[in-house]
C-alpha cells in the first residue's frame, strides 16, 4: 500500500487540480464521472485526470487515502474536496467558485453563473 499511498500522493500534489475517475475527462465511462468532469471542462478548469479503471491499485487505493469509499474524486492544491454529490452541491452554491478563487484555479466565472443559472 505505501507505494500505491506514494504514487497517488504525487500525483495529488503535482496539479492544482486533479480528479480520480473512471474513464477520462474526454470519455468519462460512469455517470458520477462524467458530471463532475463535465462541471469541470465546461467552467474551464485545468486539471489532470486520473482513470481509475486503467490501474486496479489506484482505483483500491484512493479510497483509503482519502477515507471516502467512491469515486470519483476531486482534489485542489492536494486537499481532498468530494465526490460528485458535494462537488454538485459546491457548484450550485458557487462554494466551488469560491475555493478556486482563493486557490488560484482559474475558471470561466460566466460559465460557473450558466450553471447556476440552468439548475435555479
Amino acid at each position: 500500500m505505501t507505494d500505491v499511498k506514494t504514487r497517488i500522493d504525487e500525483t495529488v500534489k503535482a496539479s492544482d487540480v486533479v480528479l480520480f475517475m473512471k474513464g477520462t475527462k474526454d470519455m468519462p465511462q460512469c455517470g458520477f464521472s462524467s458530471r463532475v468532469a463535465g462541471v469541470l471542462n465546461y467552467i474551464g478548469v485545468d486539471y489532470t485526470d486520473v482513470n481509475v479503471l486503467a490501474d486496479e491499485e489506484i482505483r483500491a487505493g484512493i479510497k483509503d487515502y482519502s477515507d471516502w469509499p467512491t469515486i470519483p474524486q476531486l482534489y485542489v492544491k492536494g486537499e481532498f474536496v468530494g465526490g460528485c454529490d458535494i462537488i454538485t452541491e459546491m457548484t450550485l452554491s458557487g462554494e466551488l467558485d469560491g475555493m478556486f478563487e482563493q486557490n488560484g484555479v482559474t475558471f470561466d466565472k460566466d460559465a460557473a453563473d450558466k450553471i447556476r443559472e440552468a439548475n435555479g
